[in-house]
């Protein structure tokens, strides 16, 4: 694991230093959507300065992770869905995207949520099997959901019930 690594809220001051790590982080292998403008901002309303965690090393931010609630509706308040993750290349390998996750997870948990969902590009091997290592499952595929760089890529969707730990529920 990470040990040099702390992981915090996000303060407002962060977006700069989030939005710069996104731009350097960003390739067709983990988004679907086009690069992010230079310009663009990163808090907003539906993406709230609260729903996102940073990893720290020294005094640099090298990685987040985004989660919010799965949806709208009060029946499903329970669930919530990780938004984005990025860890800069330098600190790839370490543990900083692990700790993240199981970070966002804690924050959901204690938040009173009992499942944990996000959605993974079928291409992304590397991010499939760190959520693997976090205790999250597939349960479903949309098969060539999108089209990228020339070739049909799967839409992954993977799951963690949050009332246990990973470990408990992978052997």
């Amino acid at each position: 694991m990470a040990l040099d690594v702390v992981i915090r809220p996000a303060r407002a001051e962060d977006e700069r230093e989030i939005l710069a790590l996104l731009r350097a982080a960003w390739s067709r292998v983990s988004e679907p959507g086009p690069e992010r403008p230079a310009d663009a901002a990163l808090f907003d309303e539906r993406h709230p300065v609260e729903s996102y965690l940073v990893a720290e090393r020294g005094h640099r931010i090298v990685g987040y992770v985004a989660q919010a609630p799965a949806g709208p509706l009060e029946s499903n308040r329970h669930v919530r869905h990780i938004q984005g993750l990025a860890v800069l290349e330098s600190a790839r390998g370490s543990g900083v995207g692990q700790a993240l996750v199981e970070a966002a997870c804690a924050a959901a948990r204690a938040c009173g949520a009992r499942r944990m969902n996000l959605r993974v590009l079928g291409h992304n091997k590397p991010a499939q099997q760190l959520y693997r290592r976090c205790g999250f499952d597939v349960v479903g595929v949309l098969p060539e959901e999108f089209f990228l760089d020339g070739a049909y890529v799967d839409d992954v969707w993977m799951s963690r019930c949050l009332s246990e730990s990973p470990d408990s529920a992978h052997p």
